[in-house]
């Protein structure tokens, strides 16, 4: 719709203002003369919810495009994970050998943040769920570098900001995991892990599904640190059960460092996905 079409409406702003301003009485403290956008209460009823959902994918997707971004890079890992300057605070000696991947997240996303500048910032940005840990690294790397990148934060029970190098107008909140991981996804030109629990565990097999069902095109699927991977998933007994095929292996590839992983990307030329060859 061209701005001079939207002219001829009167503007919701100017409404909202002209409600903070209407007479007191019985029936303008009413939450029924509430306008119906501007009421939380109302938004946040159970049957809102197709509401709610629309307007968390609606409102980051209208922002990107305002900034102009067009692919991501993926940075999916650990809250967990320290900077190795602060591996002596780990809760186990395990978190603390595996601080080395901050330091190679941050390494990563320098790296592809060069490639995010010159393309204007419009390809290549670094992209993180803007916690701590591997995520910080991600968002810390661009920063340095001097690039964007994007935070992807969710409310949890506990308090939670993004961490101090997201770029701010590319901070985002979300409540509904679902369409959190939609946003990973949308823009997604590669997907990197590194080693995390429960939530890293969950964006990456619900991101390898969707490829393997031909429900998203392929792009570098990369997991860094290959012991902890084969340590944590038995992929060859997946593969023996049957209940993965031989070639959903080939879905992704496993990398230790971010010069490795950004040459991978560099010279990308993916295999069709196995809805796209024909008979299948």
């Amino acid at each position: 719709m061209t701005d001079d079409r939207r002219s001829r409406f009167r503007d919701a702003h100017t409404d909202l203002d002209t409600a903070e301003h209407i007479p007191d009485t019985p029936q303008t403290r009413s939450p029924a003369y509430r306008l119906a956008f501007a009421d939380e209460d109302f938004l946040c009823r159970d049957a809102l919810r197709p509401v709610r959902l629309q307007l968390e994918l609606l409102k980051p997707e209208l922002l990107l495009d305002e900034q102009g971004i067009d692919s991501t890079i993926v940075l999916f890992g650990g809250a967990r994970i320290p900077a190795p300057e602060n591996k002596d605070t780990a809760r186990t000696k395990t978190l603390a050998d595996l601080s080395h991947f901050y330091d190679e997240a941050r390494k990563f996303a320098r790296l592809m943040t060069r490639k995010s500048i010159a393309s204007g910032n419009r390809d290549y940005v670094v992209t993180t769920g803007g916690g701590p840990g591997v995520m910080e690294a991600g968002n810390r790397g661009a920063e340095e570098e001097g690039g964007v990148s994007i935070g992807l934060n969710i409310v949890l029970p506990h308090e939670q900001a993004p961490n101090p190098y997201v770029t701010p107008e590319l901070a985002f909140n979300f409540h509904y995991f679902a369409i959190r991981k939609m946003h990973f996804l949308m823009r997604a030109r590669a997907i990197c892990v590194f080693p995390g629990g429960f939530g890293t565990l969950d964006e990456m097999f619900e991101a390898l599904t969707l490829i393997q069902t031909g429900r998203m095109q392929r792009v570098p699927f990369l997991l860094f640190g290959r012991a902890f991977w084969e340590k944590i998933v038995n992929w060859d007994a997946l593969q023996d059960a049957g209940t993965i095929s031989p070639e959903d292996l080939d879905l992704f590839r496993f990398v230790e460092t971010g010069e490795e992983a950004a040459e991978i990307i560099e010279n990308w030329d993916p295999a069709p996905a196995r809805s796209d060859i024909p008979g299948r």
